[in-house]
C-alpha cells in the first residue's frame, strides 16, 4: 500500500513533466548559410505528431507506466489505443475516465482490455498505428519489433540487475539493497538481483544485510506495515520457486511459502553462473550474493548477461565510481543508490536485450513526433 501512494504520486509527476514538453516542443533553426548552396536561404524544422500510438504496459506498475504511455502521446498531440495488462486494467480505465473527466475529446485515449494476443495483433498489423511502445517481457517486445518492422517500435524490456559493493562502501549500503531487493516482491525490472560483494566486505556486509532482510515484513499487500506482498500469480510464484530450487548456491534465509503461501525474501549466496536465478530475469523475491576478488571481475561478472538496463556501484572513492560508470553495459549506472532509483523525468532505458529507447517525458515526446524540413527562398 506504501508503495501504491509512491506510485500515485510518480503518476502526478509524469503528467507534470509531460505537459512542461509539450510546451517546449519546438523544432530547430539550421544554418544554411553554411554552405554556398545554402546561401539566400532559410530553414528551419517542425516537430509534427507521429499519429496513432499503440501502447501496450505491464502488471507491476499498473498505474505510472500507463501514465508514461498516455501523458507523452498527448503532449506530442498523438491519440492512444491502449492495451493495458490483462492482470490489472481498471488503473488503467480509471485514468482514461479521468481523462474525459478532465475534458480531454473523444477518441484520444482508448482503453482495450482482453486477450493478449488478439489486441496485440490488431495493434501490431493495423496500418494506422504508427508507433508501438511496449513495456514488458523481452521474447514478446522483440517479437513485436519483427512483426511490426515498417512502424516505429519503442521496447523497455526487463534485467537481471547487478551492484556492486566495494570494501569503501557507505555505511547504509546493505540497508538501502535490502530494502530495494524485495519492494514488489522483486516484481520490477530494475529490482536488485545479484550483488557481487569485495572479499574486504563479505563478512561484514552479509553480517547486516541478511538481518535486514530477515527482518522485512512478509503479508497483506493492503496492509501499510507488509513490506513485501504476493507474486502477481500461482504460476509466477511456483516459478520462483523452482528456480530457487535448481539454484547450486547457498540459501542463507527465505526459499520458503510462509503460513499465507507467500515465498519469503530469499538470498542465495556463491550461485553458479549458470543458475536461472544468476542469469535470468527473476522477477521475484530473490537476491544472489557473490563473492569477487576485484573491481575487474565484478563489472566482467555483472555484464555477463544479455540484459542492460540498470546497475549500480557502492564506493566512495569517486575514480572506482566513475570507472565502474564508464564499463558497466547499462543504460544507467546508480552511484551509491540502489539500481532500482528512478525518476519520472530522467532517461530510462536499457541496452542489448533490455530495449532500444529511453522514456522519461522529454525523451518519449520526440520520439513521438517527426522532424518536418521547411526552407524557405528569400
Amino acid at each position: 500500500m506504501k508503495q501504491a501512494r509512491v506510485e500515485a504520486q510518480r503518476a502526478v509527476s509524469t503528467y507534470t513533466f509531460s505537459a512542461v514538453e509539450a510546451r517546449k516542443l519546438a523544432g530547430e533553426a539550421v544554418p544554411m548559410d553554411a554552405s554556398a548552396a545554402g546561401e539566400g536561404k532559410l530553414a528551419l524544422t517542425l516537430r509534427k505528431p507521429i499519429g496513432i500510438v499503440g501502447a501496450i504496459s505491464p502488471f507491476n506498475f499498473p498505474l505510472n507506466l500507463v501514465a508514461h504511455k498516455i501523458a507523452p502521446a498527448l503532449a506530442a498531440g498523438c491519440p492512444v489505443v491502449l492495451k493495458p495488462a490483462s492482470a490489472t486494467p481498471l488503473s488503467a480505465l480509471f485514468l482514461a475516465s479521468l481523462e474525459e473527466e478532465a475534458g480531454l475529446p473523444g477518441g484520444w485515449i482508448n482503453v482495450v482490455s482482453g486477450s493478449a494476443p488478439a489486441i496485440g495483433d490488431a495493434i501490431v498489423e493495423d496500418e494506422r498505428v504508427k508507433l508501438i511502445t511496449f513495456t514488458g517481457s523481452g521474447a514478446v517486445g522483440w517479437g513485436i519489433a519483427e512483426r511490426a518492422h515498417r512502424k516505429r517500435v519503442k521496447l523497455e524490456l526487463g534485467n537481471a540487475t547487478p551492484a556492486i559493493v566495494c570494501h569503501d562502501a557507505p555505511p547504509d549500503t546493505a540497508a538501502k539493497l535490502a530494502a530495494n531487493a524485495f519492494s514488489f516482491a522483486g516484481q520490477s525490472c530494475i529490482s536488485v538481483q545479484r550483488i557481487f560483494v569485495m572479499t574486504d566486505a563479505w563478512d561484514d556486509f552479509l553480517a547486516e544485510f541478511v538481518p535486514k532482510v530477515e527482518a522485512l515484513r512478509l503479508g497483506d499487500p493492503a496492509d501499510d506495515a507488509t513490506d513485501v506482498g504476493p507474486l502477481i500469480d500461482e504460476n509466477e510464484r511456483d516459478r520462483v520457486l523452482g528456480w530457487i530450487h535448481e539454484s547450486k548456491g547457498e540459501v542463507l534465509t527465505g526459499g520458503t511459502l510462509d503460513d499465507d503461501g507467500l515465498i519469503r525474501p530469499t538470498v542465495i549466496a556463491s550461485p553458479a553462473v549458470e543458475d536461472k536465478v544468476q542469469c535470468e530475469e527473476v522477477f521475484g523475491p530473490v537476491v544472489t550474493l557473490t563473492r569477487t576478488s576485484s573491481l575487474d571481475d565484478a563489472i566482467e561478472q555483472a555484464n555477463a548477461t544479455r540484459y542492460g538496463l540498470q546497475a549500480a556501484i557502492f564506493s566512495r572513492d569517486i575514480r572506482t565510481c566513475l570507472e565502474a560508470a564508464s564499463r558497466l553495459e547499462f543504460g544507467g549506472v546508480m552511484v551509491n543508490e540502489a539500481p532500482t532509483f528512478r525518476a519520472d523525468q530522467m532517461p530510462y532505458g536499457g541496452v542489448k536485450a533490455s530495449g532500444n529507447t529511453k522514456e522519461g517525458p522529454a525523451w518519449t515526446v520526440r520520439e513521438m513526433t517527426e522532424e518536418r524540413l521547411v526552407v524557405l527562398q528569400l
